[in-house]
């Protein structure tokens, strides 16, 4: 066996067995860290399933598209009419369903209107029986009449004719020293102490009465009617005209104690 010389140098098989040896790993085998494998593996994964999802959607999108376009292209001429039929009945009867709808929506806006109106109309009639009963105040053009009465010497029946003449000249509504004249309104008493519905007068008599002023003066002027009558018992009458008038005496609603409405049973 031939000996080796002292100092000379290792063979490379006997370094690195020396170094394993020793424990030691050369730096350029050195392995990598597990947790970096681990997490480069999970990020691989995670990319090839999100593209398999991609390639899978778009496949089925290209396959659907591609089954309708070879159902269609493929299909006889009967079917192609059939189903062009049927698309023809889906869109007239969703055109029908939009008529109906509109017809609906019509109708319910004309009820609206014919009931607002309706109302309205209601709303009117009843303001104008409130004015002719008294039981609503009213304004509008008339005259102011005054029956003066030095002498106590007008009568129940002078008052009641000056009412009618006034009604039958075209007066609306009126009252009389603040008492509201109505249908039924009663003049009671005597020369000095008249009364209207129990409500006590005294001289001068002033009249506030919605109408046409120039008719009513002169309907009350005419000869051998009420001013002269009321002049040959030493009276007189001053009638003045005006642009507007207030009536605002209220009568109480008179309630019926007999009679009921008919409800047609």
């Amino acid at each position: 066996m031939t000996e080796e010389p002292a100092g000379a140098a290792p063979r490379p098989g006997e370094a690195v067995a020396e170094e394993v040896a020793a424990g030691e790993v050369p730096a350029r085998e050195t392995a990598p860290p597990r947790a970096s494998r681990r997490r480069r593996d999970l990020v691989a994964a995670a990319l090839i399933g999100v593209l398999t999802l991609v390639l899978g959607f778009a496949l089925a999108v290209q396959v659907r598209n591609a089954d309708e376009a070879q159902v269609l292209a493929g299909a006889r001429e009967e079917d192609l009419v059939r189903i062009l039929g049927e698309l023809n009945s889906r869109e007239g009867r969703l055109r029908a369903q939009i008529a109906e709808q509109r017809t609906a929506l019509q109708e319910l806006s004309g009820s609206g209107s014919r009931t607002g109106n309706a109302l309205q109309e209601a709303r009117r009639q009843a303001e104008a029986l409130g004015i002719l009963n008294g039981t609503l105040p009213a304004q509008g053009r008339g005259i102011t009449l005054t029956v003066r009465d030095p002498s106590d010497e007008v009568r129940v029946r002078d008052l009641i004719d000056v009412i009618q003449e006034l009604r039958g000249a075209g007066a609306e509504t009126m009252q009389v020293d603040g008492v509201r004249i109505g249908l039924s309104s009663a003049v009671t008493g005597s020369a000095g102490g008249l009364r209207v519905d129990g409500t006590s007068l005294s001289a001068p008599y002033e009249f506030v009465v919605i109408g046409d002023p120039q008719g009513i003066e002169t309907a009350m002027n005419i000869p051998g009617g009420v001013v002269q009558a009321i002049g040959n018992r030493g009276g007189s009458v001053d009638i003045e005209q005006a642009p507007l008038v207030l009536v605002d005496a209220l009568r109480p609603l008179d309630r019926p104690q007999y009679a009921s409405p008919d409800d047609g049973d």
